[in-house]
């Protein structure tokens, strides 16, 4: 049986993500800072799917957290054979006032933490028969951005290079390592929305978590594994739209 780590996955997209995961029969590992709802993912995987799922509390700007994340998961299901990096944080302040404290935070949790779980998980797949999987969640902000975003759009920047710079460092032990890039998912009141937050869309709907999480179930699977160091954009087609005003 597969299983499955999944940083940040106390809600939003981690939640769907390790959801999905255990609908499709996998072990899942739940890990986040929040233990709150780190157990609450859990509960709702055991409750309503009848799924196997354990919760690590790990804040991955600790190194030291990361290896007890990746030594649990091997102490309790044995193997290691996909991790979903997604935990991160946004920090939106002008130029002008973020200190370095601040801009180290969102670095080393969103980038480097990144990087210490895939190094971390890779040393147990390349045990595995079959190799692994890895998927890290950056963002169209790498491409696109707001003004007052430079700390988080650098990080999904550095994700995107990471990954096809890990695909190559990886391919002898037979890993996989994609990113994706979700434009405007709406992870809390998805009824609130406007009807011109969905048509600014080319597919006339924001996204939902449910559909990150499609996304890494197609890119874990052994199948696909011809596909590797991309980053697949699931925006709704934003990035491909011309923005006029008229």
């Amino acid at each position: 049986m597969e299983t499955v780590i999944v940083t940040g996955a106390g809600n939003g997209i981690g939640r769907a993500v390790a959801m999905a995961y255990a609908e499709a029969g996998a072990q899942v590992v739940v890990a986040d800072v929040d233990e709150q709802a780190g157990r609450k993912t859990v509960k709702q995987i055991q409750t309503d799917l009848n799924g196997n799922a354990v919760f690590v509390q790990a804040d991955v700007r600790k190194p030291e957290d990361i290896v007890n994340l990746m030594d649990k998961a091997i102490n309790h299901f044995g193997h290691i054979h996909v991790l979903i990096n997604n935990a991160g944080v946004s920090r939106f302040t002008s130029i002008f006032d973020i200190t370095v404290d601040e801009w180290d935070d969102v670095i080393n949790t969103n980038l480097r933490g990144a990087f210490l779980c895939a190094r971390e998980a890779a040393k147990h797949m390349r045990t595995n028969k079959d190799g692994g999987s890895i998927v890290n969640i950056a963002s169209t902000r790498a491409s696109m951005s707001e003004a007052n975003s430079e700390a988080y759009a650098a990080t999904k920047g550095g994700i995107s290079s990471l990954t096809h710079a890990l695909a190559m460092s990886l391919q002898e032990e037979h890993i996989t390592v994609n990113a994706i890039s979700p434009g405007w998912i709406e992870t809390t009141n998805y009824d609130s929305l406007r009807e011109i937050d969905h048509d600014q869309h080319p597919s006339k709907r924001v996204g939902t978590p449910s559909d990150i999480a499609s996304a890494c179930l197609f890119l874990t699977d052994p199948k696909n594994n011809f596909i590797n160091g991309e980053n697949l954009v699931i925006d709704g087609g934003m990035t491909r739209k011309m923005m006029y005003e008229h």
